[in-house]
């Protein structure tokens, strides 16, 4: 049996007629730049997340970028995030000059270790850029009371966790990206809501900060040719859009297929012992956007799977505090132990709403047969 790490072939097969009337409907009104493509999908976005405001973007990575410069995440200031993470998460701190200032995580989530951002602080640290990952978020209760106690500015990192909500120790759950002053959604095709090519998303509820992603995505202008910024180039895709407009329809199913595909992983698998399955922590709605586990003999597991037609993916191998790029920083091995040793044996199993429980059988039973030799 060949299971695939990700396929959108089989979603698009189910629901064919839908999508190519959204991309053919499109073509025959013709072009259209942030039109009602995009402005319908953003209303959906609000609609669903309880952001007041919503500003479709090329991808991403563009919405980080963009919303680290309106913050001013720039020029000599300092940003703690975390080492485990893609490297848009701390590339975004750096393109305009400011210094990623990183924090191990926690060994359960692998999410930032609230507890020892507060100790990196400094008088030039300016934000907080948690990430929430794979499946749940960050602890926001004791970021936004750090953040509040020292005037520092939120940027959530929100790029795989939509659905995600976190309730902590308040009276209603609130959607990833909306507790911060700015939240990113990457529409990545692999992401929970996907596209068929990169899209993104910058979620507010400060009228001012989504007025000024709105002039950013577009060079910077207030209105056509009148610049008040050095903006960017980014505007989401109305194709793209569509799209998404498509599956958003479908968001809540998808979601629910993905937490029971976890728990059938958890259930085949609990009994391994040479698998760690990652717990989630505080009070939130999760959604497994991806499954990990830490395996013993990682790198053998995932040759196995491989030469047995089963795909995986490594988030991450290399933590960013021991990448090339940001050598300048200074870090050496051994100052995030946790983020170290996460990165030597997590593994990433296929996960989406359209696989099914007889592929996932075939992985854990392969799996097993795996640490039997």
């Amino acid at each position: 049996m060949k299971v695939k790490f990700f396929t959108p072939t089989r979603e698009y097969q189910e629901k064919k007629s839908e999508f190519d009337n959204a991309v053919l409907g499109f073509m025959e009104r013709g072009v259209s730049m942030l039109g009602k493509e995009v402005t319908d999908f953003e209303e959906s976005v609000k609609e669903f997340t309880g952001a007041k405001y919503a500003i479709g973007v090329a991808s991403g990575t563009d919405a980080l970028v963009m919303a680290s410069d309106i913050l001013g995440f720039k020029e000599g200031k300092e940003v703690i995030t975390s080492p485990f993470t893609f490297l848009a998460s701390a590339s975004c701190i750096a393109k305009n000059g400011a210094k990623p200032v990183f924090v191990d995580i926690e060994e359960e989530t692998f999410g930032i270790d609230a507890s020892k951002i507060e100790e990196k602080i400094t008088k030039d640290t300016v934000g907080i850029l948690p990430i929430h990952l794979f499946s749940q978020m960050s602890d926001m209760d004791k970021i936004m009371d750090i953040a509040s106690r020292h005037k520092l500015r939120v940027l959530e990192d929100s790029a795989e966790s939509f659905g995600m909500r976190w309730k902590g120790n308040g009276a209603d759950y609130k959607h990833a990206g909306t507790i911060g002053d700015f939240g990113v959604f990457s529409f990545f095709p692999t992401k929970t809501l996907g596209a068929y090519g990169d899209a993104g998303m910058i979620v507010t509820n400060d009228e001012n900060l989504a007025n000024l992603a709105k002039m950013y995505r577009v060079h910077g202008a207030s209105k056509k040719y009148h610049y008040d910024f050095i903006g960017y180039n980014s505007r989401l895709d109305a194709i793209q859009a569509s799209i998404l407009q498509v599956k958003i329809k479908y968001i809540k199913d998808a979601i629910k297929k993905r937490d029971h595909i976890a728990k059938l992983y958890m259930k085949r698998l609990q009994e391994c012992e040479f698998i760690k399955i990652p717990k989630i922590i505080g009070n939130q709605e999760s959604v497994y956007y991806a499954f990990n586990i830490l395996a013993d003999k990682r790198d053998e597991l995932s040759e196995y799977l491989k030469a047995n037609e089963i795909g995986t993916s490594i988030y991450y191998p290399i933590p960013l505090h021991l990448q090339k790029c940001f050598a300048y920083l200074g870090y050496k091995k051994g100052d995030f132990p946790i983020a170290e040793k996460t990165c030597e044996s997590i593994i990433a199993l296929p996960i989406y709403p359209e696989i099914t429980e007889e592929e996932v059988e075939f992985v854990c039973q392969t799996i097993k047969e795996f640490y039997k030799k």
